[in-house]
């Protein structure tokens, strides 16, 4: 990217692709707005989820599968937790397992439902723009387990026809994943429509709610969905707790066998603390949701609307409606991704390019080319995500913030 110096304390990486800087944090002054506007990646634990993990963390260490007081609180902890999230989500508390994170609620439903299945038929439905946590497993069960697996179309906006998924059906499929929204352009999925199909045809429907868990409406039954992976970190709970959903008499074995903890759904001594946590978040996500939502889709329109007012050439991605309240995401022609994101960075602006599970990859995105994005549209992509703790003051510092420092990047570019 020319002759672009990002700061007086920032050195070019060696090694790394054209565009690409390391910087010394000390150069941004700590009395600096710093404005975070990656929510998608993750998010900060809400106050009160931490005071209900305290305990957990300090006096109440028991392991929840002994016997003594100590480990019936513990359970007793996890049980109360898991009853939070079977109310969110409409279903008996026994359906509901908890996991170490998302990636591994979607690795153990689809490997749960494909060998549980796998007599009857071994064709498997999916999408090209799912997260890795499923278009990985599906090439693993392709490759080395003799499955076939259908990538459906998507549109230039990243949705799923029902009437693509029909077609796709055959009498051997045993299973269809279909995320629920997007986690590098927030388009939303017909999730409820696709569903009732599967279960008309006796199909079995995972989908990967990570994205959604903190913004979407969850009902299992409404949704029509027989599996769902959440992860707690999406909605200000801490890292490393996760949620699987598998509907009773579901087909499905469990794929961590070990002491039948969780149901016998997930072997492993539990997370108390997490789990305490998730259900604390959880609940406090879906308290006056639609609420938070009206002042998330705002804000958002307010930066999209201002952001391609000021810069020619930026092109919003995904839909530009029906996607998660707090998302916008661009394709910024003639700028470097990581130029940019570090550059914002330096202003006070932490964003993204896409999924936080792919930092460091050089290839273009996935979901992105799966969109009908060119390889250079790809590798420019810039992604901005709201949440509940963002303010319009700090929304407007961005969307000042944000064209200043694409300008400038081109203005380099071309010296």
């Amino acid at each position: 990217m020319g002759g672009y110096n990002p700061g007086s304390h920032a050195i070019q990486a060696h090694n790394a692709p054209t565009g690409a800087f390391f910087f010394d944090e000390r150069s941004v002054s700590m009395e600096k707005r710093y404005v975070y506007l990656d929510h998608s990646a993750t998010t900060a634990i809400h106050p009160d989820v931490l005071e209900a993990m305290m305990p957990y963390l300090t006096d109440e260490y028991g392991n929840p599968n002994s016997l003594h007081r100590y480990g019936q609180r513990a359970q007793r902890a996890i049980e109360k937790a898991r009853r939070q999230v079977a109310a969110v989500l409409n279903c008996s508390p026994r359906e509901i397992a908890f996991t170490g994170c998302g990636t591994e609620s979607d690795n153990l439903a689809i490997r749960g439902v494909a060998f549980a299945l796998r007599d009857k038929g071994r064709h498997i439905i999916t999408t090209p723009i799912e997260h890795k946590a499923v278009l990985q497993t599906v090439k693993q069960l392709e490759e080395h387990f003799g499955f076939e697996v259908t990538y459906l179309p998507v549109d230039e906006y990243g949705r799923v026809s029902v009437d693509d998924v029909a077609r796709a059906l055959r009498p051997d499929t045993i299973l269809v994943s279909v995320m629920y929204a997007n986690n590098e352009i927030g388009t939303i999925q017909p999730i409820a429509d696709i569903g009732a199909l599967c279960r008309e045809r006796g199909v079995v429907f995972h989908t990967d709610a990570v994205q959604a868990g903190g913004y979407l409406p969850l009902d299992v039954d409404a949704l029509n969905v027989d599996l769902m992976a959440l992860s707690g970190h999406k909605f200000h709970a801490p890292k490393g707790v996760g949620v699987l959903y598998v509907r009773r008499r579901t087909p499905w074995i469990s794929m961590m066998t070990g002491g039948g903890q969780e149901h016998g759904m997930r072997s492993g001594t539990q997370n108390v603390a997490g789990i305490v946590g998730l259900g604390a978040a959880i609940e406090i996500a879906h308290t006056d949701r639609e609420a938070k939502n009206a002042r998330l889709r705002a804000m958002r329109d307010h930066l999209v609307g201002s952001i391609l007012e000021q810069v020619d050439d930026v092109q919003l991605t995904g839909h530009p409606t029906e996607r998660l309240p707090g998302h916008a995401s661009f394709v910024v022609s003639n700028v470097d991704a990581d130029s940019l994101l570090l550059g914002l960075d330096l202003e006070g602006v932490a964003a993204s390019s896409g999924s936080a599970c792919s930092s460091g990859a050089i290839t273009p995105s996935h979901v992105l080319s799966a969109i009908g994005a060119t390889k250079r549209e790809a590798m420019s992509a810039l992604r901005l995500t709201l949440g509940d703790d963002n303010t319009e003051e700090e929304v407007a510092y961005a969307a000042e913030a944000v064209p200043r420092v694409i300008q400038r990047l081109r203005q380099y570019a071309r010296t």
